[in-house]
């Protein structure tokens, strides 16, 4: 059985790292928007690109999966709907999806991206207090059950799977 790895946390959180380290050990895909965007767009959030991108992404990430491939997502997943598509998606194609949550703490996550800015600007962008601040705001952390992958959500109110709402969330993805 092929496996979908999730990375799952807040800028700064050790994602990346930990999404080169799953996949050189399990010889994966790795699938990461940041790497795409500055290079394509000069920017993270470049007018709705990056939607379009992650479901570019996602599309290849179940191709891969049903040939016979290990994938890691790195995109950071801050919602739970978001966790919970990917995973029925994984799920779908006859894969299994292992999230890896990596919390921070902020005073590391400051330190981290002050770094990052500072040793490789040419791959990052700069993140603002507020920026920081926004991203807490919005980040939904997955609780016990989602982190042992147990059941999965039923797709909201209105969508009749999660295929669906997948769809919508990243207009690209097919």
């Amino acid at each position: 059985m092929t496996t979908l790895f999730l990375m799952v946390g807040l800028p700064g959180a050790g994602k990346t790292t930990e999404a080169r380290r799953l996949a050189e050990q399990h010889r994966a895909i790795r699938l990461s928007p940041d790497e795409w965007m500055i290079p394509l767009f000069g920017g993270l959030e470049a007018d709705g690109k990056r939607d379009v991108l992650e479901g570019r992404l996602l599309t290849i990430a179940l191709e891969a999966l049903r040939a016979g491939a290990d994938v890691v997502v790195d995109f950071g997943c801050w919602g739970r709907d978001e966790r919970t598509a990917i995973r029925w998606l994984a799920e779908s194609v006859g894969a299994s999806c292992r999230m890896r949550y990596l919390p921070v703490d902020p005073d590391t996550q400051r330190a981290r991206i002050a770094h990052r800015w500072a040793t490789t600007p040419h791959e990052t962008l700069p993140m603002t207090e507020a920026d920081i601040l926004d991203g807490h705001a919005h980040f939904e952390e997955p609780d016990a059950a989602e982190l042992a992958g147990r059941d999965l959500d039923a797709a909201p109110p209105g969508w009749a799977d999660w295929r669906a709402w997948a769809a919508e969330r990243w207009p690209s993805f097919a």
